[in-house]
């Protein structure tokens, strides 16, 4: 209160309280008969029924200080008329809704947290209230358009992160120096960053064609996004689009294991951030580029097959372990083989998913030789990886597209490579 004595010295000691409580009880009662007069239905109060009610939370809160219970007899009370209400509407009205009652017992606690000097608080739920309040036909279309299957995708994607993350240990376990929380960590950014990828996606469903499509597989996974555009090309003949839609993919790669890679080991990150960006710029726009070439033709039939889930829990126990495996493989290949055999690891776990052996190298130790390897051992994997999705392409696309891709990914495969000479 102190530093609003200078604007309200002239007011009585609870003036602006009260004031206040008027103020945001009657935008709550104005919004509630707006609605009203759009529905021409009738409900419960308006623009008087409302600051009264905020007005009664006040008197209660004030008389009752510091006790609480006076205030809860209070909300006793105005549930008891409002229940009546509901009833009234249940017996005269097919479908009735609560939310006039809901934000009537809201304005009940804008007095009360008024009354308490909590002026941000009561300010936020009443500005929080309005808006779910007015934006009622934007929520209603999203729960139209979410399925159960989102709805538990997303309560998986909570699981990982604010319930299982926050109770793992955060340290160190085994020689191997195995931290159980920076796994799961790497566990959560992987699924984030496919998640995001996952629900746009879902969400531009069926627009922007094959190139979007690329870039936002890509992100998500560029080696089951080369897949499914190699098999996209028996039915879209646009040999062009589809072989540079592939080496956009394999360029989003690039920028998504940027992000990884940055979130745990900036000193790694700032090694490979200017071979990442360029590799990822000269992919993207010879993908673009190429695909050009096929601009004048009728693309063929649109239909997608949708994103897989990628929060799957056995799928994240399998990176987890998959990771740790990495890591200890990783370790010991740097202590008994050296750097080359680090490299012949690399090479070979490009094949698959290159994501928990990359992510493994991010845990290197702090000398600079070992940084080095690590980033060595990274642009191997990718390029290996990229070489990969080449024969993939190759294997499962009609021999025009199959050829392209793998001649694309070749080069871009052993652009990956430059870094190391330098």
């Amino acid at each position: 209160m102190n530093e609003l004595n200078p604007y309200i010295a002239w007011f009585p000691p609870e003036g602006f309280k009260i004031l206040l409580v008027l103020f945001l009880s009657f935008l709550v009662g104005l919004e509630r008969e707006e609605h009203v007069a759009a529905e021409r239905a009738r409900g419960f109060g308006g623009v008087r029924t409302f600051p009264l009610i905020g007005l009664i939370g006040y008197a209660l809160a004030l008389l009752a200080g510091a006790q609480i219970w006076p205030v809860a007899l209070g909300l006793v009370a105005i549930s008891g008329f409002l229940i009546v209400s509901y009833w009234h509407k249940l017996t005269t009205t097919p479908v009735a809704g609560a939310t006039s009652e809901m934000a009537a017992l809201t304005t009940y606690l804008i007095g009360a947290l008024v009354s308490h000097e909590q002026y941000w608080i009561a300010t936020t739920v009443c500005v929080a209230g309005m808006i779910l309040l007015e934006l009622k036909a934007g929520l209603e279309h999203l729960a139209e358009r979410v399925g159960a299957v989102d709805m538990f995708t997303f309560t998986k994607f909570l699981l990982l992160t604010v319930v299982i993350l926050p109770i793992v240990p955060n340290r160190e376990f085994t020689p191997f120096a195995i931290n159980p929380f920076k796994t799961w960590l790497v566990v959560v950014a992987v699924c984030g960053i496919s998640y995001g990828s996952y629900v746009v996606q879902n969400l531009t469903k069926g627009r922007g064609g094959v190139i979007l499509s690329a870039v936002l597989g890509g992100a998500y996974s560029s080696t089951l996004t080369t897949i499914v555009l190699a098999r996209r090309a028996v039915y879209d003949k646009r040999v062009h689009v589809v072989s540079g839609a592939i080496l956009i993919a394999s360029g989003m790669m690039y920028l998504r294991l940027a992000v990884l890679v940055a979130l745990f080991n900036r000193t790694i990150m700032e090694r490979l951030a200017l071979p990442f960006v360029v590799l990822a710029a000269v992919a993207l726009v010879a993908g673009l580029l190429w695909a050009r070439r096929d601009a004048a033709q009728v693309p063929g039939s649109q239909a997608e097959p949708p994103p897989a889930n990628p929060l799957e829990i056995r799928a994240a126990l399998v990176f987890a372990i998959l990771f740790v495996a990495m890591l200890v493989v990783g370790k010991l290949a740097s202590t008994y083989l050296g750097r080359s055999g680090v490299f012949a690891l690399a090479a070979v776990m490009g094949v698959t998913d290159v994501d928990p052996f990359i992510l493994s190298m991010t845990q290197a130790a702090g000398s600079s030789s070992a940084y080095d390897v690590a980033c060595g051992a990274i642009l191997i994997a990718a390029a290996s990886n990229n070489l990969a999705k080449g024969v993939y392409a190759f294997s499962v696309a009609p021999r025009a597209v199959g050829i392209r891709s793998l001649a694309l990914l070749t080069a871009l495969a052993a652009l990956g490579l430059v870094p190391l000479l330098l």
